[in-house]
Formats: structure tokens, sequence, C-alpha cells
């Protein structure tokens, strides 16, 4: 039975980061409210203090479970293609249509990232924490193009990152889809080019 009330437990807490996540990415930080959240997945604002202990511990998990989604995305989209293609494939799905219009379920250091200042340690530790596994990731599928013979990638993978960012953040401002369009082009074409 004790069994049973803490799957169902973790369960609830599941759903409750789940739907925090989305909202982060959705309304931002500030627009993220506990009792939405609660309301969100049908149960009372009062419920709320049996699964964390302040909203910012919330606000933490769902940075890290928007954070390790996006990883993972990036991750099957690695390995889903031969090494040397890996970078561009990555950065092709990364400024796509859909993930552009998936603003609640896309890139959350793009949604979030102007945010970050204002928020708790404990949601910038989170934050930052996956950021530094995205990082880690485009360090490695760098490394591991077949014609590399470079010691250490993380300023490209820095730069990498850092431009894709605001490709996707410019991308999803302006009102104007063809400009949208023209920031992704324009990175996209960038990649490609391979460096003198």
């Amino acid at each position: 039975m004790a069994r049973t009330s803490l799957a169902q437990k973790q369960a609830t807490h599941d759903r409750i980061v789940d739907a925090a996540s989305r909202a982060i990415r959705r309304s931002g930080y500030d627009g993220t409210g506990v009792a939405d959240i609660m309301k969100d997945v049908g149960l009372t604002h009062g419920g709320f203090y049996r699964h964390f202990a302040s909203r910012e511990a919330m606000l933490a998990a769902a940075a890290d479970r928007a954070g390790l989604e996006s990883l993972v995305a990036s991750q099957q989209v690695a390995c889903s293609v031969p090494t040397e293609q890996a970078l561009q494939s990555l950065l092709q799905a990364y400024l796509s249509d859909p993930h552009v219009n998936a603003i609640e379920t896309g890139c959350p250091i793009a949604a979030l990232g102007s945010e970050m200042p204002r928020q708790a340690p404990e949601v910038r530790r989170a934050a930052t924490h996956r950021i530094q596994q995205m990082i880690d990731l485009i360090t490695q599928t760098i490394a591991s193009a077949p014609q590399d013979l470079a010691q250490d990638h993380t300023e490209e993978a820095l730069f990498f990152l850092a431009t894709a960012v605001g490709t996707l953040l410019l991308a999803r401002a302006v009102d104007d889809p063809v400009l949208s369009e023209s920031f992704r082009q324009t990175t996209l074409r960038h990649f490609s080019t391979p460096s003198s």
C-alpha cells in the first residue's frame, strides 16, 4: 500500500513538473503561478506543498525538465545521422519551422534566457547544468567528425550554441515571416560553409 502511495505521489509530482516545464516556456517564469499549474493538473493549490518546498523549487524542477527534454531531443537528432552530418542536422532541427513554433515544448534557453538573471539561484543552477550538458553534447559532436584532429572544441561549441540560440530567439521575436526565415537561412548557410 505504501509503495502504491509513493508511486502515485511520484506520478503526481511528474505531472506537476511537466505542466510547469511547458508553462515556463509558454509564459515565462514570472507568468507561471502555482495555482495555475495545480489547476492544469487537476489538483488544488493546497496540495502543492506536498510536492515542493517553494515556488522556486518547482521552477527549478521545471527548468531542469525543460532542459533535459531539449538535450534528449538533440541527442536523438545527433545519433540519427552519420557523424559528419550530425552538427548540421542539429542546427537544421533547431531552426526548423516546427521548433520555431513550439515555444511551449522547445528550447528553454531561447524561451527563457533573458529572464534567467532575475531568477532564484536554484533555478539558475538547474538551467546552467542543462546548458553545460548541451555544450558538452555539441563539443562531442564536433569532435566525433571523422576528419577532426583537434583536441578541444569547447570554444567552437560555445559559438555554435550562442549563434543557434540567438537565431532562434530572433526568428521567434519578429512578426515578419520573411525576416524570421532570413535569420534562420543565414545561420544555416554560415555553418554549412567549410571553414578555410
